[in-house]
């Protein structure tokens, strides 16, 4: 496989990520995530492989919409690594969280399987004006 395929594979998984995401897909998420998968929130906090699946299975998170655009992936042999922004309507309980977020998805690829092994979270904001040029 080539880096423009390994690049399109990608890009369908996260795709895929998102869709499950929205629509609460257990199933499929279980599957995608690494066993040692570790998401890191917007405020820095880390979730394991089952805690990120359990704010879905309670119904704590509710997605209105989620999408995922300005993506970037670059490929490294068996790993990739896709840099996008996520915007999303949500309610975790029952608290809104709707935001732009930068994410940062690491990926590799098992036995001809790409599996989401890490993903940041960030809130989009802009430079501080001492950074600017």
């Amino acid at each position: 496989m080539n880096r423009e395929q390994a690049e399109q594979e990608v890009e369908r998984l996260a795709g895929a990520w998102v869709t499950a995401e929205l629509h609460g897909d257990i199933a499929f998420l279980e599957s995608t995530l690494a066993a040692d998968f570790v998401g890191v929130g917007p405020l820095g906090f880390m979730l394991t492989k089952d805690e990120w699946l359990a704010r879905l299975q309670s119904g704590d998170l509710k997605y209105e919409s989620l999408d995922l655009d300005e993506v970037k992936v670059r490929v490294y042999n068996e790993a990739a690594v896709l840099i996008g922004r996520q915007v999303q309507r949500a309610v975790y309980r029952g608290n809104s969280i709707s935001a732009q977020l930068r994410t940062t998805v690491v990926l590799v690829r098992l036995q001809g399987n790409w599996q989401l092994v890490s993903l940041h979270l960030s809130p989009i904001g802009q430079p501080p004006n001492f950074g600017q040029s």
